[in-house]
């Protein structure tokens, strides 16, 4: 279950994962949440991954940059789902959506800083995918699908999460199984160029983020119990260990408080 807050900070939209909906839910003025504002289940035929894709399960719920949109990832039913949304009564639209590669499983998903821009990381197929999104019509139009992992892996992996360099120049994803992090130079229309893969240090990377100022990144290390940061290179994106390895229970997010 992911959410997001809407940029007027009046409404929280929720991803439930299990039982293939999406909630809106009011914010009041002390931070507490009110009850369920709406709740909407999501359209489609299922994918054809006989045990991940059973039904729809939406992994992720992003805001465009305007608020005016609300993209969900839907792992089950591959299919990544554009809403409008009504900022005054914080109600979704019916949505429309875009075909994800049969089994591909879209996951998580991130907009480039500043360029109208969308990647989708699809966590069945191991593959990221360029949109261009017009940011009037809350529009998805496709431009490229990359593999996340080299030439000549044959294992068995899965993506898990998303992570853009605060100037769009960069991009990363976590590879459970090759366990590493792939790293993407990104083109001024959004395409991606493989630079590398740093391997985690740990097993099942389910979550990597990036510090406010986009100078380290850190990877949690599900299956490996710890939690590894890495510093980045300014220039070339690349990544390296800069020996901080913190011991923890099976981690699967971290959240970073603070400004760059």
């Amino acid at each position: 279950m992911r959410h997001a807050v809407d940029p007027t900070a009046r409404f929280l939209v929720v991803a439930n994962y299990a039982s293939g909906s999406v909630a809106v839910l009011p914010i009041r003025s002390d931070g507490a949440l009110a009850d369920v504002h709406q709740l909407v289940t999501l359209p489609g035929e299922p994918g054809p991954h006989p045990s991940e894709q059973a039904s729809s399960h939406p992994h992720d719920v992003v805001f465009d940059p305007s608020g005016r949109f609300v993209l969900v990832a839907d792992k089950g039913l591959d299919r990544v789902f554009v809403f409008g949304f009504d900022q005054v009564n914080g109600r979704l639209s019916a949505p429309r959506s875009v075909k994800t590669p049969p089994g591909a499983g879209p996951r998580h998903l991130a907009f480039h800083p500043t360029l109208p821009i969308v990647w989708v990381l699809n966590e069945l197929d191991s593959t990221i995918a360029t949109y261009r999104w017009d940011a009037e019509h809350g529009v998805l139009a496709p431009v490229q699908v990359m593999t996340t992992l080299p030439a000549g892996f044959a294992g068995a992996s899965t993506t898990a999460e998303i992570a853009v360099t605060p100037d769009g120049r960069h991009v990363y994803c976590s590879n459970r199984g090759h366990d590493s992090v792939a790293i993407y130079a990104a083109a001024g229309n959004g395409s991606l160029t493989a630079i590398g893969w740093q391997p985690t240090q740990g097993r099942g990377p389910r979550f990597i983020g990036l510090d406010p100022a986009g100078r380290f990144l850190h990877a949690a290390n599900e299956q490996g119990d710890t939690v590894v940061t890495f510093r980045i290179d300014a220039g070339s994106g690349k990544l390296a260990p800069n020996g901080q390895t913190i011991a923890i229970g099976s981690p699967v997010a971290i959240v970073i408080a603070g400004t760059p």
